[in-house]
């Protein structure tokens, strides 16, 4: 099923969490989401147990900033990440190897 908005994705996370995947991980994802249906949401790690919440964290390990349509189109595998990254619609800071982690911990 492909995903077409934002929010399902989110809302979809927990039910797909890998926690095997999350073996000794205590880390906070934060996605900054632009345009249409975009927003603020940080996915935290820890104790092999995620908690997906909207909004902004004080001190998330990873920021990741795209577009909706970016998003949607990586969570779709219609984008890949590495390439969204190396062509600037994808921007990262922090603990940027944790990002390649997302695609094991929430096979969506």
């Amino acid at each position: 099923m492909a995903f077409t908005d934002v929010t399902e994705i989110f809302t979809k996370m927990p039910e797909v969490f890998n926690p095997s995947a999350a073996q000794g991980l205590d880390a906070v994802f934060q996605f900054e989401i632009t345009g249409e249906g975009g927003g603020n949401w940080y996915v935290a790690i820890k104790d092999g147990a995620c908690e997906v919440k909207e909004g902004t964290h004080d001190s998330p390990s990873v920021t990741l900033s795209m577009s909706a349509e970016t998003w949607i189109g990586m969570v779709n595998k219609e984008v890949n990440g590495m390439q969204a990254f190396m062509s600037g619609q994808l921007k990262a800071s922090g603990d940027i190897m944790l990002a390649q982690r997302i695609e094991q911990l929430f096979p969506l």
